[in-house]
């Protein structure tokens, strides 16, 4: 077997079965090519990588975001003040940190591109948990795909998945809505909920979770016994798990600390026996 150190046009030669287990840090296949017994693979260096972070617990960073976040040329991220803080409070080296949020215009864009279509390598950070994920980032991904730069993931935490894991809610579907709207469209996402037949997750800041439980209450009175599940802090020091039914979420949301961040699971719906409107 022969590897190049060269991974924009390197080549792996390899006669076993399975070529992929061989470790080509900051590459990705490219093609296979086969000829007799013979394979041979070609490699695109990375530019590219969507790192995950802690959403709370710093222990939560892989060892492989580590070694990413140490190599990359610069680091893009929502606040640099954030990722900055990050790689002190993980004592790695400082980077070139490159803002890029809800806010940011197409010329920041632009820039950010070219400099990876120059063949700088960057990792793509947010706040807090997985990149893309109701965050600025999925346009920059969505843009780099479309000009045909190297993107590789580096998985780690997200709330999302953090919050349907503790919920013991069915998780073989689900389906994710981000934050839910403040006003317009808020009351139709709301009653939407009522015949949706799998479990739902869903963001909500401090400032609204005692309206949105108590709108969902509304929302879901037909189904008093449906489960809801609402996460407070997750993986941090007052980390908290609150499982109940509709009927019970006017009491919860009086009673839950409005501190921190959250995440609400609601069950799947049982339409088959859902109350009507007699029936109150």
């Amino acid at each position: 077997m022969v590897v190049s150190p060269y991974w924009d046009n390197g080549i792996v030669n390899d006669r076993r079965e399975h070529p992929f287990l061989i470790f080509c840090p900051n590459a990705m296949p490219l093609a296979v090519f086969r000829q007799g017994n013979m394979q041979e693979t070609r490699y695109h260096r990375v530019v590219l990588s969507i790192v995950s972070t802690p959403i709370g617990n710093l222990g939560d960073i892989t060892l492989r975001a580590i070694e990413t976040l140490k190599k990359v040329d610069a680091i893009v991220c929502e606040d640099t003040r954030v990722a900055g803080k990050l790689l002190q409070l993980l004592e790695l080296p400082k980077k070139e940190l490159i803002s890029f949020h809800g806010y940011s215009d197409q010329s920041k864009l632009d820039v950010i591109l070219k400099r990876l279509e120059g063949g700088e390598h960057f990792a793509l950070v947010s706040d807090a948990g997985t990149p893309g994920i109701s965050d600025p980032g999925s346009l920059l991904i969505g843009k780099a795909h479309d000009r045909g730069i190297k993107i590789e993931v580096v998985p780690g935490a997200s709330a999302v998945l953090a919050a349907l894991s503790a919920s013991g809610l069915p998780t073989h579907e689900f389906i994710y809505l981000g934050f839910l709207p403040v006003k317009k469209g808020r009351q139709t996402a709301l009653k939407a909920l009522a015949e949706q037949e799998m479990t739902v997750v869903f963001y909500e800041s401090v400032h609204r979770i005692e309206r949105t439980l108590i709108d969902l209450s509304e929302a879901l009175k037909a189904q008093p016994e449906r489960m809801v599940v609402i996460c407070r802090e997750l993986t941090k020091l007052h980390e908290e798990v609150v499982r109940t039914t509709v009927e019970q979420l006017p009491s919860v949301a009086e009673k839950i600390v409005k501190k921190g961040e959250f995440v609400i699971v609601v069950g799947k719906a049982d339409v088959r026996n859902q109350k009507t409107e007699t029936d109150f």
